[in-house]
This record gives structure tokens, C-alpha cells and sequence, in this order.
């Protein structure tokens, strides 16, 4: 069975530097921790989702050519499948609800901090799958190739829940070979951003007013039938090696 992710955080954020931006000095504590942790979801969620919108209001998203692919692929009935890595969900969830409209769909853990998630994700126009790699992962691919049935995008942080760092696992080949999707590699650049340097993914977080670039890869398809587990180990190295060539695109 595929692996899937949750949101995990720790430690202070400290500064990035991208390539050609600037950081600053300023001190984050992780959302996903601590007292509000502990509050209810519901009622912190719209304030939450307040801030994020207002946040990503800010940010100037630019997108290379690459991203004409995703309507086409989309007007042509072609399911789509996105696959990011855990450290940009911030800038690239802005730009899912932004640039294209929050016709997404996917996987938010079942745990107490992923209802959270959920409830904001849904406020700006997400749809959920709810499952992790320990609980009800293959249900929650299920219930994602059911969203990209009636039209949305999936979304899929392959290096999730825990790690390592920028090794894929298997939930996005193989939840695209079951739908007959295309797999589209996704990356953001932020001009000016902050990283937790104390968390395994490294978690980016943009400054407002920064540029960001987002980029689209080569897609990626794969043969219709049943996968063994070799051919998934291998179609994981293959995406994972997309994702980073990615980066080098302009």
C-alpha cells in the first residue's frame, strides 16, 4: 500500500536565502504546534484561513510555460495529477487557491492537526481525502481518485508524512496509474522566505510582497495494468529525480 503524509513541524524557523531574494531575522513558531494545537479546529479555522489568504494575497506568483499543460490535460478529460514536495505546501497551496482556483483535491491526515488543515483547505476551496501511511491511506487514494473523477486536480506531497527529505513514495505513481493520470512535478521559488532549519522537510515559508516562481515539469505517464512493487520503487526514483530537474526549468 502507498505512503502518505502528515503535516509535521518542529522547531524555530530561521533564515533562507533563495537565489537572488533576501531573508530577515524573524522568528516563527510552527503551527502545527503548541497551545493552538490544543484549541478546537472549528473555531480557530476561519481566522486561520483569514490570515492565509491574506498572506497569500501578497505573494506575486509567476508561472513558467510549463503551466499551459495542466488546462490542456484538463480539457482534454486527462486526470492530472500534481506532486510536490512537504517543504513548499505553503506556496504552492497559495497558488492552487489563487492562479488555479482551489479545483484541487488532497490526502490531510486523520490526525487532530490535519482537521485543522482540512477545515482551512475546504474554506478556500479545496476538496479532502482524509487518510496516512499508518491510518487509512488506501481509502483516502480511493477517496482522491474519486475527486479527480469529478474534475479536480490531485495533489500529492510525495515525500510525506515524516521523510526523508525529497524521496518520494509511492502514493502519486501509484494513485496516477490506477486513475490513468498524468503526473505533473511541481516546484515554487520564492524570492524572500524563511525555513524551519530544525524540521525534517526543511518547511519554507514565504515573506509577503515576495515573488514566486512556479514551476511545471516534464509530465510524467505510466503504462496501464497492475505495478509490482519494483516498478513502483522505480516510477518514485523517477519522479523524485523530476521534481528536482524541475527546479532548473525558467
Amino acid at each position: 500500500m502507498p505512503r502518505l503524509f502528515r503535516a509535521q513541524r518542529q522547531g524555530k524557523l530561521q533564515p533562507m536565502l533563495p537565489p537572488g531574494g533576501r531573508s530577515s531575522s524573524t522568528t516563527f513558531e510552527p503551527l502545527t504546534q503548541g497551545p493552538l494545537m490544543r484549541l478546537n479546529p472549528a473555531r480557530i479555522a476561519p481566522a486561520l484561513t483569514v490570515l492565509y489568504r491574506l498572506w497569500v494575497w501578497t505573494m506575486r506568483f509567476k508561472k513558467n510555460k510549463n503551466y499551459k499543460l495542466i488546462p490542456d490535460y484538463m480539457d482534454k478529460g486527462r486526470p492530472v495529477v500534481l506532486a510536490i514536495w512537504h517543504e513548499e505546501l505553503f506556496a504552492l497551496t497559495g497558488f492552487g487557491s489563487t492562479v488555479l482556483g482551489g479545483r484541487l483535491a488532497t490526502v490531510v491526515s486523520d490526525s487532530r492537526d490535519g482537521e485543522l488543515i482540512a477545515q482551512v483547505l475546504r474554506r478556500i476551496g479545496f476538496a479532502t481525502a482524509r487518510g496516512s501511511s499508518t491510518r487509512g491511506g488506501l481509502k483516502a487514494l480511493n477517496q482522491l481518485r474519486q475527486h479527480m473523477s469529478d474534475g479536480r486536480i490531485g495533489v500529492i506531497t510525495v515525500d510525506g508524512p515524516r521523510g526523508p527529505r525529497q524521496m518520494a513514495k509511492d502514493g502519486a505513481v501509484y494513485l496516477a496509474q490506477k486513475a490513468g493520470a498524468v503526473i505533473l512535478p511541481v516546484r515554487s521559488r520564492p524570492s524572500s522566505a524563511h525555513i524551519f532549519t530544525r524540521s525534517w522537510d526543511h518547511f519554507q515559508l514565504p515573506l509577503p510582497f515576495c515573488d514566486c516562481a512556479v514551476l511545471i515539469g516534464e509530465p510524467l505517464e505510466f503504462a496501464p495494468g497492475k505495478m509490482t512493487s519494483e516498478e513502483l520503487r522505480l516510477g518514485s526514483q523517477r519522479l523524485a529525480q523530476a521534481l528536482k530537474d524541475t527546479l532548473e526549468l525558467g
